[in-house]
């Protein structure tokens, strides 16, 4: 009976790690800048690009003072084709969970990422800024 018990343990840890898509990830450091200014505070999203046929988990990391990195606080990327989101904003509200008002509307771009932890280095142009209403207030 300890024999099946154990088989019948061993089966299930082998058939619930064959189910796991578990991927490695990689962690992405580096900075943001907006019209050449560093960006006060934002966020950066690493999206896999379903149309290049990657997939896997996003990543994630908060923008301070022009700077990123997905291993403090943030959540690695899978790597590959991706698709970088930026949303960034001026830092300055006297609510302490608000980031302020919008720099830009949200800015994507195509970027190949090494399956490798890297730096990377982003730069929002200041066309971003373009069709962005004075009265946009930043998500909740």
């Amino acid at each position: 009976m300890f024999a099946s018990l154990a088989r019948l343990s061993f089966l299930a840890i082998v058939l619930a790690a064959g189910c796991t898509n578990a991927r490695p990830v990689f962690n992405v450091s580096g900075t943001v800048t907006f019209d050449g200014q560093p960006v006060p505070a934002g966020i950066i999203y690493f999206n896999p690009d379903f149309s290049q046929g990657n997939d896997g988990p996003q990543g994630v990391a908060d923008i301070k003072d022009g700077k990123f990195d997905t291993s403090k606080g943030g959540r690695g990327h899978c790597g590959g084709a991706m698709v970088v989101r930026i949303e960034g904003f001026d830092g300055k509200s006297p609510d302490p969970k608000s980031v302020g008002k919008p720099l830009f509307v949200a800015f994507e771009l195509n970027r190949d990422l090494p399956r490798q932890n890297s730096s990377q280095d982003f730069e929002v142009p200041a066309s971003a800024a373009q069709g962005l209403t004075p009265s946009s207030n930043p998500p909740p």
